[in-house]
């Protein structure tokens, strides 16, 4: 459960951050946590003037090998 809220907070802060100079969100990542982000992302694109974020389930390492290569993920 903590991972989750954990992953929320992340996924909610960084959202912010990043769509202030971004037309889209793009989160990769874990498979376990895919189902849960997407309902988030939906909820988000939904309750605010933002795009609904792109969610794709890489698993944890392809997303932090994604996001390490700087393609803005």
């Amino acid at each position: 459960m903590k991972k989750i809220l954990l992953t929320l907070a992340v996924f909610t802060a960084s959202s912010y951050t990043l769509a202030a100079g971004r037309d889209t969100i793009n989160v990769v990542g874990s498979s376990t946590v895919y189902p849960f982000s997407t309902v988030v992302a939906e909820r988000f694109g939904k309750s605010t003037e933002f795009k609904t974020p792109k969610i794709e389930s890489t698993g944890t390492g392809g997303g932090m090998k994604l996001f390490c290569a700087g393609g803005g993920y």
